[in-house]
This record gives C-alpha cells, structure tokens and sequence, in this order.
C-alpha cells in the first residue's frame, strides 16, 4: 500500500529492496516489506540531578531539557529509527536513558569543580553541561534543542547555599552600615577641601591668567616672525622657480632651432642624395639599354651582313664596282658610328665614368652568359665574337683591298669531269657546288694569314 507520514513524522521502511534502512516521507509499501512510523517532535525532559562538588558538598540540580531527533543528518535519523524509534518517546525507557546521561555528565563535571566555582561560574557550569551531554546523545540520533538549569539547591540536612545566602546578607546589611559612615565622613571632608580648593584655584587661576597672557602675546609675536619668514622664503623659492623655468626654457629653445636646422641640413643632403642616386640609376638604364640596343642591332646586322659580305665578296671577286660601293658604305657607316658616338661622349662626359663601369659590368655579364651558353668552350666563344664584329667581314674586306688593285687570275675549280660553268652539261646547281668547293682555299689563306680555324660547322682543315 501507499503510505504518507505526517508532518511531524517519518517512514522508516525495512524488507526486500533495502540494504539497510529506507526514511521517507511518502512510499510505496509492499508485502515483503515493514514500514515504522516514528514522531520526530522534541520533548521535555525535567529532572532532579544531585551532585557533590569537589568538597564533598552534596547538592541539587533542577533541569529542564527538550531533546529530540536530529532532523537535518539524514545519518542521526538513521540512528534514532533504529535505537529509539521502537519505544514511546514518554516510556521509561527513554527517560532513563537520557537522565542517565544528564546525571552522569553532570556529576562527573561537578566533581572537577568546587561550591564556589559552581555558583559563582553557573554560566559556566551550565554551557559544560550542555557540551557534555550532547557529545553523548549524539550516538543516538539526538540533539538538545534547549536547556534550562534551574538555580543550585541544598539536599536536606546540609545548608551550605542558606548559610551562603545569610553572609552574603550579613556582609551586605555591614557593608551598607560602613557606606553610611564613610559617606558623611567624605561630605564633611568634602565640604572643607571645596572651600580651601575655591581659594587655590581663584590664586591659580589668576596667575595661569597672567602667564598664559604673556605666552599669547610671545606666540603671536613668534607666529608673525614665522609668517614673515615663511612669505619671504616662498617669495625667494618663486624667484628661483622662474629664473630655472626661463633657463630651461631657453636651453629649449636653443635645442629646437639646433634640432631643426640639423633636420633641414638633413632633409637636403637627403634629398641631394636621393637625386644622385636617381640619376645614377637613370644612367645606368640608359647605358644598358645603349647597350642591349646596340647588342642586338650588331648581332643582327652582322648576321645579315655576314651573309652580304660573303656574297659581295665574291662579288667583288668578278666586279670592282661593287667593292668600290661596298667601301664607300662602310666608310659612311663608320661616320654615321663616329658622330652618334661623338654625340653621346658630349651627352655623357660628367656621367662617362659610370657609364663606362655600367658597360664593363654589362658587357661582363654578357661575356659569362656567353660562356655559359657555350658550356666554358672558348674556341666557340671566340669564334662567335669575331661573327658577332664582324672580324671576318673585315678580313675579307682587307683581302678585297689587298688584291683589288693586284688583277688577280680568277680560278674556278671543277671536279668530276663538268664542261665547265655554263657548259652544255651544266646546271644551276653545279654552280652552288663550285662555289661550296672553292670554300677550302679561301679558309686555307685565312688560316695562313690568321692562324683561325673555321667554324665547326663549316669543316675542320687538314693538317
């Protein structure tokens, strides 16, 4: 069945499911299952402790305790179903048990404490009790909500607390005798001490008068020294301030005008520098351009001009006129080079110094890229520099001169039993053969005069 304990109460629920004790408010109870309903409400508990004190002096302690669950420890709880919960909080059982504590607690701190510790520390006495007493209900789930001990009483046939009462009245009604006597005695005394101490202290007070009026009127001479002093020492400390103010103000000032013409000196070396370096690398650009202009218009023209000067000097070889046409273009040429060259020396001549470094340095570069696109072979290098200026044309232009006025006898050699050029038996390509066979006695006279091999891809001669 389904159960619900009341407010006040709690469900402790043992049986089948449940290792040890189940608490609740509402739950499910089944048959193999037992359910205890316990009432956690505190109850007073009043007793009558007799006690003896240190000296063997019996007496009573009345109390009143309201003891009951500890309600916020789930543990105590625990504990107080299983050792309490079974028997009425009212039974004899119960009381015992929590008297036997009180009264064991108490006689045992009674016994460590005299009479007179007891009553005039009951405070004291009283918070021992508690604290003791608590220490051992805790082992049964139990807290002390409140406690009342009574005022200590005499066990009959022993008077110690009335006789105590009675001296303390004796000594309270002598005391108050001796008040009494003492209090007209001090008035008496009084009355003469005030009138001789109004006569001292009208004589006293007139003559602090006077000296307190001399000290006013030395403090405020002195008071008015200092101000002065104090005036003239500011005044002379403001005068300092200013004149330091004006010195550092002036080495400012002085800092700025240096700080600002070094930064204009600056910024005009700067940009003078930064012109010269302009300028540098604009006649850098105009010399490599120069060059890579010049560069390709002789590799060109030489390439085209090696394949003319080999036709014209063959030419030459049958018509004079046209070596007389190809000298007289060479030699305008060679004006037109001089005056672009005179033309640029007189453009250049504050810039000729590094223009002839940026040329080198060029030319350098060129000569490595060279070399390294011939893989380090010197023989093609050097073969390719003459292509390239022309030194061939040259030589062949120096021969054309040399035997140009000499009449030469013209050979034509022929193999294979030909007729002869422009014979019956003759072609155009017969003629090309000629002209490639005459090719071996022309590189043999330049490699007498010279000492140069021909190109690779022309032939090699035969040593």
């Amino acid at each position: 069945m389904f159960k619900v304990a009341r407010a006040s109460q709690y469900l402790a629920i043992t049986g089948g499911g449940i290792e040890d004790i189940k608490l609740s408010k509402k739950s499910w109870v089944f048959p193999w299952q037992r359910c205890t309903v316990f009432d956690v409400s505190p109850v007073n508990y009043t007793f009558k402790v007799q006690a003896m004190s240190a000296e063997k002096l019996p007496f009573v302690l009345p109390a009143v305790f309201t003891i009951g669950p500890r309600v916020d420890d789930t543990e105590a709880l625990i504990l107080y179903a299983r050792l309490i919960s079974p028997h009425d909080k009212q039974s004899n059982h119960v009381n015992e048990l929590v008297e036997g504590v009180i009264e064991g607690e108490t006689r045992v701190l009674a016994a460590s404490m005299t009479m007179e510790e007891i009553f005039k520390g009951t405070k004291e006495f009283k918070k021992e009790v508690f604290d003791k007493v608590q220490l051992e209900l805790d082992q049964f789930g139990l807290v002390i909500y409140n406690a009342n001990v009574k005022q200590l009483v005499d066990v009959p046939g022993h008077e110690y607390f009335s006789y105590l009462g009675q001296k303390t009245q004796m000594e309270a009604a002598n005391q108050a005798r001796i008040d009494v006597a003492e209090a007209k005695m001090k008035g008496e005394i009084g009355a003469k001490e005030r009138t001789g101490l109004t006569l001292q202290n009208a004589a006293k007070i007139d003559a602090e008068s006077k000296i307190i009026s001399m000290q006013r009127q030395g403090e405020g001479t002195k008071a008015e020294i200092k101000v002065k002093t104090e005036v003239k020492v500011f005044e002379n400390q403001k005068e300092a301030d200013v004149a330091k103010a004006n010195s550092e103000l002036a080495m400012k000032k002085a800092a700025w005008t240096k700080d600002a013409k070094v930064a204009e000196v600056e910024a005009t070396k700067a940009v003078a520098l930064r012109e010269a370096e302009l300028q540098t690398q604009v006649e850098k650009m105009n010399a490599l351009t120069r060059t890579e202009k010049l560069k390709a218009e002789f590799l060109s023209k030489a390439s085209v001009e090696y394949e003319t000067k080999v036709q014209e000097a063959n030419w030459e070889l049958y018509n004079k006129q046209k070596q007389a046409e190809a000298v007289l273009y060479e030699k305008q040429k060679q004006a037109e080079a001089q005056k672009a060259e005179a033309d640029a020396t007189f453009y250049s001549k504050q810039k000729e110094a590094e223009g002839l470094v940026a040329l080198a340095s060029a030319q350098g570069t060129y000569l490595r890229t060279l070399l390294d696109a011939v893989q380090n072979d010197y023989s093609c290098l050097r073969d390719f520099l003459m292509i390239n200026n022309g030194t061939y044309q040259e030589i062949a232009k120096t021969n054309a001169l040399a035997v140009r006025d000499l009449q030469p006898k013209i050979s034509v050699w022929n193999h294979g039993g030909e007729q002869g050029i422009g014979g019956a038996g003759g072609s155009g390509m017969k003629d090309i053969a000629g002209l490639y066979k005459m090719l071996p006695p022309v590189l043999d006279t330049v490699y007498e005069q010279t000492g140069m091999q021909p190109p690779a891809w022309i032939g090699t001669l035969s040593k």
